[in-house]
């Protein structure tokens, strides 16, 4: 990493860490929301309906899912369509760095945020309500990997097309409220009538719920739910490549 990209990383960082309300949503309330589930009663027994399994076992890879989706389509998008906005990206293009680090720099920050929410969604899930720990980490962890960076690739085109910040959220709250049924928030993948799972499995929320899911129980992830995932990756990524607009 060149010196201007360490240099933009660290000043984007302290700026990161001083909006306490992005901090709140990616970081704290997926694990807030794993304690309130875990709370009531009956998701703490096991279910016919779901083959034995929990219902706050299957949220907890939702909530991971949540902050993903919280920090790709509502916070970073915002971020870099504010820096279009104020001119930022074109004055950062007169200095040694170059605009692509800026954004990098957003991209990793938000991405490190979502892995420390799913640690602690882990660790609360498995300490306060024993959630099995992953049964096949290695295989957890390619899914969580996969369907980060095609939330991020998906947040990257927002961001990328985006005048103004308002228009970046509105855009981004049109979006979030498919993703996040996608991925199970109101009604676990699993638990959908066949038609409508087999269209949402096709989702990237739908994918990595279910590839998460297995991951979970110790199965490595059926290739369909993976190939969904890189799919929507490297399509997302390639237009928000293609459509960004540095001014």
């Amino acid at each position: 990493m060149s010196s201007p990209a360490r240099t933009i990383l660290r000043t984007e960082s302290k700026l990161f860490l001083r909006e306490p309300g992005a901090m709140f949503w990616i970081m704290a309330f997926p694990t807030l929301l794993v304690v309130i589930l875990g709370s009531i009663p009956s998701f703490r027994d096991p279910s016919k309906g779901l083959d034995g399994a929990r219902v706050i076992d299957l949220y907890v890879p939702i909530s991971i899912l949540l902050s993903a989706i919280m920090a790709s389509i509502q916070s970073m998008p915002g971020v870099m369509a504010g820096y279009r906005e104020q001119r930022v990206l074109r004055r950062v293009a007169t200095t040694p760095a170059r605009p692509f680090d800026l954004l990098a720099a957003q991209y990793v920050l938000h991405g490190a945020a979502v892995v420390v929410s799913a640690v602690l969604v882990l660790l609360v899930g498995r300490i306060a309500f024993d959630v099995k720990s992953p049964g096949s980490a290695g295989a957890y962890v390619l899914v969580l990997t996969l369907a980060l960076a095609a939330c991020l690739a998906i947040g990257g085109v927002i961001g990328g097309v985006a005048p103004t910040a308002r228009i970046s959220t509105a855009i981004g709250t049109l979006v979030f409220f498919p993703m996040m049924f996608t991925a199970g928030l109101w009604a676990p993948v699993q638990t959908m009538p066949h038609g409508l799972r087999t269209v949402v499995e096709l989702t990237p929320g739908g994918a990595a719920a279910r590839g998460l899911d297995q991951a979970a129980l110790g199965h490595w992830p059926s290739a369909h739910f993976v190939l969904v995932l890189v799919v929507w990756a490297l399509v997302a990524a390639g237009a928000a490549a293609r459509y960004f607009r540095w001014e």
